[in-house]
């Protein structure tokens, strides 16, 4: 199978590190199904990078199956899935309530398995496919203002890596992306919280490499786990934070 030939999914595609993967697998001869809840998004960014547009809300199972059904009949069966769609709200758990957490935990753990469950038979009967999870930094030290975020983000860590392991004698590869602080929305809106604009300036002292991420630095991680030179890599998990986390 060539690389021209293989279908990769990207939720959350239409904007922010969604929409930098999504441009990047395209340049690099992919053929790319964005996936997003934002229906206008959606179609500006197909668009515009020459990919399918598909309105999905990850957290939904039967939009899911509508979306991979459209996604097979419009392109073919997937190659490659990268769960990148995610929400925050930023603020401290002891200010938190129950209903404040369930959107959180609805999007960022529940909807990656919603997706990967639909799209991994297909994998399986071609015995071929890469999975790539966009965790966070935040699910592997901690985050001030983000628990419940953070928590999502462990769990999609330890899924990706008891996929790695379930699924290699299928021939599928499962590795997890761990972005620091990326210059998107989300931390646009984190900036905004009370405290937030604080607690970032100085998180960006912090990074050794000197500034905040782009989300052009997780599309090229993202990029290597989908190319020909990961063959022999599966179960990982790396950290795109500018020597922020070191582990």
């Amino acid at each position: 199978m060539t690389v021209s030939s293989k279908i990769v999914v990207v939720t959350g595609g239409a904007r922010g590190i969604g929409k930098e993967v999504a441009r990047r697998l395209v340049a690099d001869g992919f053929s790319v199904a964005v996936w997003d809840l934002d229906e206008r998004a959606v179609m500006t960014t197909a668009d515009e990078l020459g990919a399918l547009g598909v309105t999905c809300d990850i957290a939904d199972y039967d939009s899911v199956c509508a979306a991979a059904d459209r996604t097979q009949a419009e392109s073919g069966r997937p190659w490659g899935l990268v769960n990148n769609a995610g929400i925050d709200r930023f603020g401290m758990f002891k200010d938190s309530r129950p209903a404040d957490w369930r959107a959180i935990v609805d999007v960022n753990l529940m909807g990656p398995l919603n997706v990967t469950r639909r799209l991994l038979d297909g994998m399986i009967e071609a015995g071929d496919g890469r999975l790539v999870f966009v965790s966070s930094d935040a699910g592997r030290v901690g985050s001030t203002g983000e628990a419940v975020y953070a928590s999502a983000k462990a769990g999609i860590i330890g899924f990706a890596k008891s996929l790695a392991r379930e699924t290699a004698r299928f021939g599928i590869k499962a590795n997890a992306i761990c972005p620091g602080p990326t210059d998107t929305a989300l931390l646009a809106e984190v900036r905004s919280a009370p405290r937030g604009d604080k607690i970032m300036n100085a998180v960006e002292k912090s990074i050794p490499l000197g500034r905040i991420g782009r989300p052009s630095d997780i599309a090229g991680a993202i990029a290597f786990f989908m190319s020909p030179d990961a063959d022999y890599i599966t179960g990982q998990t790396i950290s795109v934070s500018g020597g922020l986390t070191m582990v």
